[in-house]
């Protein structure tokens, strides 16, 4: 059997690596709260500000002592510069892959009485959206990525004593994916075009968030809080495009559907943070998150009713990733200028969880450190409105094939608004 290692290795690539991220790094999305976005998310598990508490730490809910609704939405301004490239492939390498993206969240909680607690929460915690142009020279390993995981979470809280907090709410992901790439035809015989692979799945996943509050003093607040794996069997299709045909008698094109499914699984985290009220006017935070990325070792696509002559090649594609765990750190500060007025501001630091030997040009992130600022404003009793802006930099990275190497440094903007109404 003739076989052709160009499809298998381009394939792979097309099917199995899931993302650019957002402001977190991996795969994760940090965006599910204004008001948090401000302190760098330094105090997401020992602050409850608002109704967004459900996804950071829902036993914050025993500390909002009315009804409310809150919801808004981030929008992430991305770019990465490209440079010393090394290919023989000819295109060009701009940079310019990430478009302007908008993440919304909402939640509703409610007391049931003193003691107990009841919410709901919409959000994405992971995702992407990544678009080289369609002559990027390395468009044999990604052109186009979207990925979004949507959750839904019910939630309950109860307060154990005046101390102490507990939440648990299981969790309902739905996960959608397009991704495409490029095989050069030009390996193949008498062909000179690029075949072209658009993969596309989706499923329904579960899994919970739990977490536990505790004043620690009247001034000092604790809060652990646990994500867990989710794993998913994406279910779609495989499409093949431009394929070349084989001058062999009796061996079909490679064009075509075929139904696909993939094995996957988003890590588990556990967020701690500290949160101090150190006078009438200054707050100050402190957090660090551990994420399980060292689940990403490798993705198994399998594809079904390929031809007998293709299958080594595109029956079972294998893809490593070989991801490792981090921990990031945040620390943060709010000072109340006024009864209606809290600015914030805070600094995190969020380790990559690849490095210059496994680094993909789908995923071409690296060590980052993020400058946020915020404002909360009471606009009466009722209402408050909250914002937050974020400035990202990453350290350089360098991706590195057969075929193409490039060394990659990437930013991004984000500014985040949210309305809480309280009833």
């Amino acid at each position: 059997m003739i076989k052709h290692p160009w499809l298998k290795g381009s394939i792979a690539l097309a099917i199995s690596t899931l993302a650019h991220p957002v402001l977190a790094n991996g795969l994760s999305i940090n965006e599910q709260s204004a008001s948090g976005m401000g302190t760098g998310f330094s105090g997401r598990s020992s602050s409850a500000e608002d109704a967004s508490t459900l996804f950071g730490n829902p036993a914050g809910m025993s500390k909002l002592d009315r009804a409310q609704v809150s919801g808004g939405f981030a929008v992430i301004q991305a770019k990465s510069d490209i440079s010393n490239v090394n290919t023989t492939v000819s295109g060009t390498s701009d940079g310019d892959m990430v478009p302007v993206a908008a993440v919304p969240f909402g939640y509703y909680v409610t007391p049931l009485n003193e003691d107990w607690h009841f919410g709901i929460g919409i959000y994405a915690p992971f995702g992407l959206i990544n678009d080289y142009e369609d002559n990027f020279q390395g468009r044999y390993h990604g052109v186009y990525s979207k990925v979004q995981v949507v959750t839904l979470q019910p939630t309950l809280s109860y307060q154990v004593n005046d101390r102490v907090a507990i939440g648990f709410g299981p969790t309902i992901n739905k996960i959608d994916g397009k991704l495409t790439s490029a095989v050069p035809n030009a390996l193949a015989p008498g062909v000179g075009a690029d075949t072209n692979v658009r993969v596309k799945g989706d499923d329904v996943g579960y899994g919970f968030n739990a977490g536990v509050l505790v004043d620690i003093t009247d001034s000092l607040a604790w809060g652990l809080t646990y994500h867990s794996k989710v794993d998913y069997t994406l279910t779609g299709s495989t499409r093949v495009t431009n394929a070349p045909t084989i001058p062999i008698p009796g061996v079909p094109s490679l064009n075509g559907n075929y139904d696909a499914s993939l094995e996957f699984t988003t890590p588990e985290s556990v967020d701690t943070s500290f949160t101090y009220q150190l006078n009438d006017l200054w707050t100050l935070y402190a957090g660090a998150t551990w994420t399980r990325w060292s689940r990403l070792q490798e993705i198994v696509v399998e594809n079904s009713d390929v031809p007998a002559f293709y299958a080594a090649q595109l029956g079972t594609v294998t893809e490593e990733i070989k991801w490792k765990d981090v921990w990031s750190a945040a620390i943060g500060a709010a000072y109340q200028v006024s009864p209606n007025w809290v600015l914030r501001a805070g600094y995190t630091v969020d380790p990559s969880p690849t490095d210059d030997d496994d680094r993909t040009a789908r995923i071409p992130v690296s060590d980052r450190k993020i400058l946020s600022l915020g404002a909360g404003w009471d606009i009466n009793d009722d209402v408050t409105l909250d914002m937050a802006y974020s400035y990202l930099r990453e350290s350089e990275g360098s991706v590195n094939y057969a075929d193409y190497s490039a060394d990659y440094r990437n930013s991004a903007h984000g500014v985040s608004t949210q309305l809480t109404y309280r009833f």
